[in-house]
């Protein structure tokens, strides 16, 4: 046990060191010039700012889905009330991965690295999202888009098979997919419908991915991000890559080396693009021009 002349032995020893700690920093300090400082400070603010919230957004391919595949144990495409029937090959949809966006933070470090790395985008926030918006509403946002574009897709694919042949009456369709919001995967969901519900193999063991909104009617809106898509379409094993026609300036010279793309406008042609090409006749199908 210490005694009271040790514990006032301990308390000094310390307080001289703290001087001598304090009086070789004021020597140090006294040594260098007034820049010297300048400098050191700025540094650490540029570290700081480094940190700090960026009023930027940075885009990447995000990951594919198969429509006609299962997402978890869930079946992407459920059909009830028609037979349906199996294919062997792959609709991909495709999707664009975000930060910078509400409820997805982004800092200037990352921006800045982001700028260096060739399948990342970086763009102002307000081109993606509007300003002031908060996490909620862009989730809610998202989440409508998603619900409006599976709603249309519903009715275009099941409008397309009755045209097709295929008797339509009492038939349900529920579409599940986790964590992909937005109307950009219209297209590939209604090509999907259509492909379960018609006896013909139309992909036959091709890959193909596409991306496009839909309507009601069956026509084929733009989306954005699609060069980033396509390397997501790519990196998934794809070779082909269904293109919104009013995309095509954003298309040309961004389609990645094994991947050729094609031109569509409805989910007609679509569709006949996908017996096209797993009939081996894909070569002779409209790609993007520069107008």
């Amino acid at each position: 046990m210490q005694t009271q002349e040790q514990t006032s032995e301990h308390s000094e020893q310390q307080t001289n060191d703290h001087k001598g700690l304090m009086n070789r920093l004021r020597h140090y300090v006294q040594g260098k010039p007034l820049k010297y400082f300048t400098g050191l400070f700025a540094v650490i603010l540029a570290i700081v700012m480094l940190f700090l919230p960026s009023p930027y957004a940075i885009q990447m391919p995000g990951p594919t889905q198969n429509v006609l595949g299962k997402q978890g144990d869930h079946a992407v495409i459920s059909i009830d009330g028609a037979k349906t029937y199996p294919t062997s090959g792959e609709l991909l949809l495709t999707t664009v991965n975000a930060t910078g966006v509400p409820g997805y933070p982004t800092n200037s470090a990352e921006v800045i690295l982001a700028w260096f790395v060739k399948r990342m985008e970086v763009i102002p926030q307000e081109v993606v999202v509007p300003v002031g918006q908060t996490a909620d509403e862009y989730k809610k946002e998202s989440d409508s888009q998603m619900n409006e574009s599976q709603q249309a897709a519903v009715a275009a694919g099941l409008a397309l098979a009755k045209h097709l042949g295929v008797n339509t009456s009492g038939v349900s369709v529920k579409l599940h997919i986790e964590d992909i919001g937005g109307p950009s995967a219209g297209m590939m969901y209604a090509l999907g419908i259509v492909d379960k519900l018609t006896p013909q193999n139309e992909a036959n063991g091709q890959i193909i991915a596409g991306t496009g909104t839909i309507d009601a009617e069956g026509k084929v809106g733009p989306i954005g991000g699609i060069d980033l898509k396509m390397v997501g379409a790519q990196e998934s094993g794809a070779k082909w890559f269904l293109a919104p026609a009013d995309n095509c300036s954003q298309v040309v010279g961004h389609v990645p080396e094994g991947l050729r793309d094609v031109r569509v406008s409805t989910l007609d042609e679509a569709y006949k693009a996908v017996v096209a090409i797993g009939k081996g006749q894909g070569d002779s199908l409209p790609q993007c021009t520069v107008q």
